[in-house]
């Protein structure tokens, strides 16, 4: 049964950009970025590994670089002390 997103990300789930330069497959001199971006598990990433297999598979255009950033979007309370005094009357 797949999980909602809030599920995932309390499972450990980040939010996983991906840009991907690949060779234009009538010019593969020049290279054409795709933004992929979702939900994985880092630092192994099979949800983008997955969707990289499947465009070595299917999709024409050769692989020349994969750049990947991750962030936790739930994240546990930043509390500091607030160095000041306040009064009520």
């Amino acid at each position: 049964m797949p999980h909602s997103a809030i599920e995932r990300q309390l499972l450990g789930y980040r939010l996983t950009t991906a840009k991907i330069l690949y060779h234009l497959p009538d010019h593969p001199s020049l290279l054409q970025t795709f933004i992929w971006q979702n939900l994985d598990l880092a630092p192994h990433f099979p949800e983008l590994n997955r969707f990289l297999a499947f465009w070595q598979r299917e999709i024409e255009g050769r692989l020349h670089s994969v750049t990947v950033a991750t962030a936790g979007l739930i994240r546990g309370a930043e509390l500091r002390y607030a160095g000041g005094q306040f009064t009520l009357h």
